[in-house]
Order: C-alpha cells, then sequence, then structure tokens
C-alpha cells in the first residue's frame, strides 16, 4: 500500500489531500497542530500525529515518530501569509512567517527525506510553495514578506534536492493556485478539491529527477 505523509492537514488543502489520498486507497499520516484536528484525521482513516512545526522538539519528536517509514510522498504544507499590508515590517510578524515557512522546512525536509528515499526510488518531496515567491517572473511587489519567505522556501528545497536527489527523491515546489481557502478567500478562482487534485496528479505524472522542479499544481513550470 503507497503512503503518503502530509504536514499540515488541519483544513484547506492539506486535509482536502488526506480525504482524496484516502478515498484512493493510500496510507496516510498526517499532522495537526490541535487534538481536535488529529482527531478529525483520524475519524478520515488517518494517522495523526500532533505537531506544530514552529516547536524544535515537536519537529524532532516526529522524525523519531516516523523513524524507518518508506513515503511515497511526502508533503510540507504548512504555512502562513502573514500581513496583508506592505512596507516597514514587525519582528513579530517577520518572525512569525519566516519561522513557519522557512525555518520549519529547514529542521522538516532533511528528516522526511530519507523516508522518501527508502520508499522505493522514486519518492515525491513536495512542499507548498508559491508562485509568489518566483524572482524570474515576479511583477509585483505586494506580499513582500510572503514572497520573501517563500523564496527562501524554494531555496530549501534546491539544496534538498541536491542533497538527496541522487538517492531517488524528486523535489517539487508548488503553486496550489488561487484557492478559495482561509488564506486565498472566498472569491479565489479554485476549490480545495481542483487544487488537491492537481497536486496530486502532478505527483504521480512527474518524471524522477535529481534536481528540484517548480510547478503550478496543474504541472505547468514555473520560473525559478
Amino acid at each position: 500500500m503507497a503512503t503518503a505523509l502530509i504536514i499540515g492537514a488541519s483544513r484547506g488543502i492539506g486535509l482536502e489531500l488526506v480525504k482524496q489520498y484516502r478515498a484512493d486507497g493510500w496510507r496516510v499520516i498526517a499532522t495537526a497542530r490541535k487534538q481536535e484536528d488529529c482527531d478529525a484525521l483520524l475519524a478520515l482513516g488517518a494517522e495523526p500525529h500532533k505537531l506544530d512545526v514552529n516547536n524544535v522538539e515537536a519537529v524532532a519528536g516526529i522524525g523519531w515518530k516516523l523513524d524507518g517509514e518508506e513515503l511515497d510522498v511526502a508533503i510540507l504544507n504548512a504555512g502562513v501569509y502573514g500581513p496583508r499590508h506592505d512596507g516597514f515590517p514587525m519582528e513579530t510578524d517577520f518572525n512569525a512567517v519566516m519561522h513557519t515557512n522557512v525555518l520549519a522546512a529547514m529542521r522538516l525536509l532533511p528528516v522526511l527525506a530519507p523516508m522518501v528515499a527508502a520508499s522505493r526510488g522514486d519518492g515525491k518531496l513536495a512542499v507548498l510553495s508559491s508562485r509568489m515567491g518566483s524572482l524570474s517572473e515576479r511583477s509585483s511587489p505586494a506580499g513582500s514578506l510572503y514572497r520573501a519567505s517563500k523564496a527562501a522556501l524554494n531555496s530549501v528545497l534546491i539544496d534538498t534536492a541536491l542533497v538527496h536527489g541522487k538517492q531517488g527523491v524528486t523535489c517539487v515546489a508548488f503553486h496550489p493556485g488561487w484557492v478559495r481557502t482561509d488564506m486565498g478567500g472566498d472569491s479565489a478562482d479554485l476549490s480545495v478539491e481542483e487544487s488537491a487534485a492537481g497536486i496530486r496528479n502532478t505527483l504521480a505524472t512527474l518524471p524522477a529527477s535529481d534536481q528540484a522542479t517548480y510547478r503550478n499544481y496543474d504541472g505547468t513550470t514555473i520560473g525559478w
């Protein structure tokens, strides 16, 4: 049975990924910060673990709990947008965004990559990035803190591929689309079902590569 790990599965795209993988008969390991969300994941048939990605002891603990797992797919979905205004950033906002979107990835990806490598040599390790993190396709400065965090996340993923790509880990940074979630708002283009289905299909059909790739949810390439 194929196994997927979803980090940050309490709501939105992460929760929908759990639902869709379970519906297809996958074994799903999923994390959430709150016990009630873990209980909801258990009711879906997932194997829940309580995890705050900003807690270094909890991150180390999840590595210990999952030691020996063989993951066909691992998706780091946890992330925050931060302040909706631009301009002079407050230190608290900067820390919240950078710690959640970047520091957590720097701690988690080296823990998860060997588990993906242990699958069958063609495992997929993905992060939920954003087109806003692209340097080559950028045309607006809006959301500068969020943009900076996603550009940094992409850098962390590229480094992860340099270390683990030759071990059979295909690393993917995803733009999930503009999705109707708490972050995207009610007027966004896509439902969570459409975004999650696109991400899953792209992961399933993406050729193995020892270099990181940057993709839209529908599989089209985005420039770093």
